[in-house]
């Protein structure tokens, strides 16, 4: 995976660059207060949300073709109609099988918190996220130095984007820092693409208090989320569970549903 993700990064370079000279944004130029800004931290505290930030995602280096059948915006509007609390939408092209029209089509139907799901490295692309209707945007910690992290995150705020960074390991915490708004732990080991949700309970902890946290992959069952809830987290990120299906939508619901059921049976049996 460490292969494949320098493999990404050298590729974003490449077309980070090219954007630049094919289309300048300059930060100074542009009127920030006409785009979206919705709050996902917001959302995420509102105890009568689900938390569950479903993501729309084509296909991924390690599962190849995920779902490349079902509209975009049928699927991502079915979501928040199901329950869901955020839309995650993932922009990367040649590894993902996105686009920032994705993007735009899906903000032009939505009024939720729209997370930008990109491998961030350049400011341009902090700008390109604004102008395109995204609320928050994603820092991976495993491909930015504290440096970068600090300006990227630094920058993201003081044009009004929210920030989730995400970590997967107890190294990758010190990267969280005072602009970060939501901080994410990645379920997904980087290195085999094992998938346990041990490491958001093994990490839980170290993450300071004052940040949001919310719980990346491997989310499969209610019961899972229901563990997470129960430890604290206040977002659930879910992708794969949904878009194996053939209509993600109705998976989504039929889990939010399940999920629902889940809750009112603790709370019977609490009171018995």
């Amino acid at each position: 995976m460490i292969n494949i993700l320098k493999k990404i990064v050298a590729s974003k370079k490449e077309e980070v660059e090219h954007l630049k000279k094919l289309k300048p944004l300059s930060a100074s130029m542009i009127d920030y207060s006409k785009y979206s800004n919705v709050s996902l931290k917001k959302y995420l505290s509102d105890p009568l949300q689900t938390g569950i930030i479903a993501e729309f995602k084509r296909s991924s280096p390690s599962k190849g073709i995920i779902n490349n059948r079902s509209d975009i915006v049928q699927t991502t509007t079915g979501y928040i109609y199901s329950g869901a609390t955020a839309l995650s939408i993932l922009t990367e092209k040649n590894f993902f099988g996105g686009c920032i029209e994705d993007l735009i089509a899906v903000r032009a139907v939505n009024s939720c918190p729209i997370l930008r799901k990109e491998f961030i490295i350049d400011e341009y692309q902090l700008i390109e996220s604004k102008m395109n209707g995204a609320d928050v945007i994603l820092l991976i910690a495993a491909i930015l130095d504290h440096e970068e992290s600090y300006k990227l995150a630094s920058k993201a705020k003081e044009i009004g984007l929210e920030v989730l960074m995400e970590v997967h390991s107890e190294e990758e915490i010190s990267r969280i820092n005072e602009h970060v708004d939501i901080a994410g732990i990645n379920n997904r080991n980087l290195n085999d693409f094992s998938v346990s949700i041990d490491t958001s309970l093994k990490l839980f902890d170290m993450i300071p208090e004052q940040f949001i946290k919310i719980s990346e992959s491997g989310i499969d069952t209610p019961e899972k989320l229901l563990m997470l809830k129960q430890k604290g987290f206040r977002g659930f990120l879910i992708g794969e569970r949904f878009m194996s299906y053939q209509h993600p939508e109705k998976a989504c619901a039929e889990f939010i549903n399940d999920f629902n059921k889940l809750i009112a049976k603790e709370i019977v049996n609490e009171r018995v």
